[in-house]
């Protein structure tokens, strides 16, 4: 049976113009990859409820999971989840378990204030995902897992999910350091792809105090064959 799929939507003008740089896809990749579903797809969205719609719409339909980052705090740019509410065509308000949750954060009342409880609210028959970060809740819509930007939030709400998510087999790899230029190899490397069409196999060229050369990556579910892939390549 094929492994569950996922996509990500990154979301955030500060992503596209460079002045912040995202991780979260990287960590989301190795942690999905550790339990067996594959993430197929990464978009990377501004803040416009119009792309953040269309995507989220398409990628929902496509893969069997979603995960969102950015976009749900509490300043006016954040858009992530009135544009989610669109998205499903559902209302979206406070929710008053939200609410308490948040209050729980202050301990002055007062500093609750009316932009952070844009923070509280939800989309219609949407449930939380737990922050133990700054308490703003995350939360779940279908498929959708709609999470916050900033990377130690982001991390700590995709691990309270994990349990959550049944996995398949996970994607094992193994890499071969080779000290030639990729024109040197790329015979031998398509071979090998050849006779073994199920393993990803791929070339990841550097130049290293001058010397050019690449990684030489397999990937597979088996791990026998992976050794048997691993002694090819070695021979390259």
């Amino acid at each position: 049976m094929a492994n569950p799929t996922a996509a990500m939507l990154v979301i955030g003008d500060e992503i596209l113009s460079g002045r912040t740089q995202d991780t979260n896809s990287n960590h989301l990749a190795k942690t999905l990859t550790e339990i067996g579903i594959d993430l197929c797809e990464v978009r990377v969205v501004g803040d416009d409820p119009a792309q953040i719609i269309t995507a989220v719409n398409a990628l929902r339909n496509q893969f069997d999971h979603v995960f969102t980052s950015g976009g749900i705090g509490p300043t006016h740019d954040d858009i992530t989840a009135d544009s989610i509410a669109k998205a499903f065509g559902v209302g979206i308000d406070i929710r008053e378990d939200a609410r308490a949750i948040l209050a729980s954060h202050y301990a002055n009342p007062a500093d609750l204030n009316k932009m952070r409880l844009r923070m509280a609210r939800i989309p219609d028959g949407a449930s939380l995902i737990d922050n133990p970060v700054s308490k703003a809740p995350g939360f779940l819509i279908g498929n959708v897992f709609v999470m916050a930007g900033v990377p130690a939030v982001f991390h700590a709400m995709l691990a309270s999910i994990l349990p959550t998510l049944a996995g398949g087999t996970p994607l094992l790899s193994i890499s071969v350091r080779v000290e030639k230029p990729e024109g040197s190899v790329a015979a031998a490397l398509a071979e090998i792809a050849t006779q073994h069409p199920d393993v990803s196999i791929g070339s990841y060229p550097f130049i290293q105090n001058g010397v050019f050369g690449c990684n030489l990556v397999a990937r597979s579910t088996d791990k026998a064959l992976l050794k048997i892939i691993a002694a090819k390549l070695a021979e390259i």
